[in-house]
């Protein structure tokens, strides 16, 4: 597996934020961007995928990265649902939704795939790394 510096080069961040914007634009059409209490929610729980990608890789430890990615896998799960509620009260078309669900579930897929690869990796994080000089306070 590469050696990422930014959490921007993540192809998974960047497939989460192209889910997002996705989420973004759909909701923004038709009777769905009167709906504010599950168009507020959607948007966020999609956000939340790619901000908690990037915050656990900025921590600069595996154990934190990894619980946040599970927390990102978590919002990949809560914005499937509100894609079946949307598409339930009638917001958006079933293919539009099958599609968004698609994206939602290789999402996850590779985030588990990710923690995997963390659980068995040596690569311990930034902040694990040796250094001639001491941290100071």
């Amino acid at each position: 597996m590469a050696s990422y510096k930014r959490f921007e080069d993540l192809p998974i961040w960047q497939e989460a934020r192209d889910f997002s914007k996705k989420v973004f634009w759909a909701t923004k059409e038709g009777d769905f961007a009167k709906e504010f209490r599950l168009c507020s929610q959607i948007r966020a729980s999609s956000g939340s995928i790619m901000d908690n990608i990037a915050e656990g890789f900025e921590r600069n430890g595996n154990g934190e990265f990894k619980q946040f990615l599970y927390v990102a896998k978590g919002s990949c799960g809560e914005s499937r649902s509100q894609l079946y509620r949307a598409f339930d009260y009638g917001f958006l078309p079933e293919d539009k939704v099958d599609a968004l669900k698609l994206q939602s579930e290789e999402i996850s897929k590779s985030i588990s795939s990710f923690i995997d690869y963390l659980q068995t990796s040596d690569i311990k994080g930034a902040k694990f790394k040796s250094s001639d000089t001491p941290n100071k306070p």
